[in-house]
């Protein structure tokens, strides 16, 4: 095996010698720059292969601190906070599609150099600070035995897990630290192939409905659209009934799903397709639609046609929605969170973070961190701001970020990291007390 990934970084390289240069074009906000199509034979590419922290930390703006919280994961990739405070963590890694070409193996060896080589958890990890620290004095597992677990969600006394073939509703009593029940399938979720098999998830502000990202089953349709079926879309789900519709479609791979709280419209970030060249396609953070058309396969940004899908189809491209917000090219946006209750304050008292996992298919290094992405009014204004950063070092990744969730009650934001298999803490450095702190005090007080 490391003779074939050795084979394999070497005829990446050398195809991928004759492939375009990036030209650090401004490809961020809802005007970006798209150069021309550049498809070759292979994509340029360049793998930042894991390395470890050692006492290094992130970089976080002056004014934060970040801790990590959550080490010796396995693969963690999206959390969220339960009301008394505790954190899940999914953990896990899916996915087993066949390769259909040459450069399909070598652009999966190449990429498999910049994963953790430790294997998924198929489970849920419970984080708890007992005394309102901000750091983990229990860490045990929550939920095993599952299958590649992502999205997560809970309402009510009801907690739902996507894995990467169904969805499951497990019965959760506040102050549990392990849940044994087997779970209750809700509804099985499109797993057919699972090119992209990450399924995203989030419950509407009523708890009502429960939203589902399902990613295509390959780059541009080059399996064949019967395979589509069901792909590339966003699903509603009534969760009491596990009846589901296309809520939306044409989004290659709706990775991270959130209710905006200024609007309580569904959002996303998505990733967008390959072999075009180092700057196309550009990820990105958008309002969701009820029934719209997001361009995938067929156009890109809008009407930007893609002529590698054969039929063509100007219907659909003549309707595609332009997204809301350009975040750059394979950045692969993996998560969305929106702040609350004045976030930070200051820069960064409305509007959303993004965890940008970080490319592998262009000469230069995108992504690889977590930006802040201003709104005003509930809509993105300004440019993106860096947040945290120096997962990049001498070509080699410390880490990848993963899932973001900001925490208002606590006043924290935490970063799912699945090459160091860590879940990183930020917060103020002076922070304030948080609320559930304060009426600890008041009724020892009493």
């Amino acid at each position: 095996m490391t003779h074939l990934r050795t084979l394999g970084l070497t005829l990446g390289f050398a195809l991928a010698a004759c492939a375009p240069e990036s030209e650090n074009l401004d490809q961020t906000g809802s005007d970006p720059v798209l150069p021309e199509q550049a498809d070759s034979l292979l994509p340029a590419m360049n793998i930042a292969t894991p390395d470890g922290w050692g006492d290094d930390l992130p970089t976080v703006p002056a004014g934060f601190t970040i801790t990590a919280i959550a080490e010796d994961l396995k693969i963690p990739r999206q959390t969220i906070i339960l009301p008394n405070g505790d954190i899940l963590v999914a953990e896990g890694s899916g996915g087993n599609a066949p390769k259909l070409r040459p450069k399909d193996i070598i652009a999966g060896l190449i990429k498999s150099q910049g994963k953790s080589p430790v294997k998924g958890g198929d489970r849920i990890t419970l984080l708890r600070d007992e005394d309102g620290d901000g750091q983990t004095d229990l860490q045990t597992v929550f939920i095993d035995g599952l299958d590649a677990p992502y999205g997560l969600a809970l309402i009510g006394s009801d907690l739902y897990v996507a894995n990467q073939d169904d969805l499951v509703r497990f019965p959760y009593v506040e102050g549990a630290t392990k849940i044994d029940s087997p779970g209750e399938k809700v509804t099985e979720l499109p797993a057919r192939i699972n090119h992209h098999w990450t399924k995203a998830m989030t419950a509407s502000p009523d708890g009502s409905r429960l939203y589902v990202g399902i990613g295509s089953n390959s780059n541009v349709g080059e399996r064949g659209m019967a395979v589509e079926e069901d792909r590339a879309v966003i699903w509603e789900i009534d969760p009491e009934t596990g009846r589901s519709r296309i809520f939306a479609s044409g989004v290659r791979n709706p990775t991270d799903l959130a209710f905006n709280p200024w609007t309580n419209a569904l959002w996303a970030v998505a990733n967008e397709r390959d072999e075009l060249g180092p700057e196309l396609v550009p990820d990105y953070l958008t309002s969701v639609q009820d029934g719209g058309f997001y361009g995938w396969p067929y156009s890109y940004w809008g009407q930007n046609v893609d002529p590698r899908i054969r039929p063509q189809r100007p219907d659909l491209v003549r309707r595609a929605i332009v997204p809301d917000y350009a975040l750059g090219s394979h950045v692969a946006a993996l998560g969305l969170t929106f702040v609350t209750d004045g976030g930070f304050g200051g820069r960064f008292a409305e509007g959303a973070f993004i965890g940008q996992h970080g490319s592998w298919n262009r000469s230069d290094f995108a992504g690889y961190n977590v930006v802040f992405v201003p709104f005003r009014n509930g809509r993105p204004a300004g440019d993106p701001v860096e947040f945290v950063s120096g997962f990049i070092e001498d070509g080699h990744a410390r880490g990848r970020p993963v899932g973001v969730t900001f925490d208002a009650e606590r006043n924290a934001l935490l970063v799912a990291d699945d090459v160091s298999n860590t879940v990183w803490r930020v917060a103020p450095s002076n922070p304030r007390p948080s609320l559930a702190l304060s009426e600890n005090r008041a009724q020892k007080t009493e």
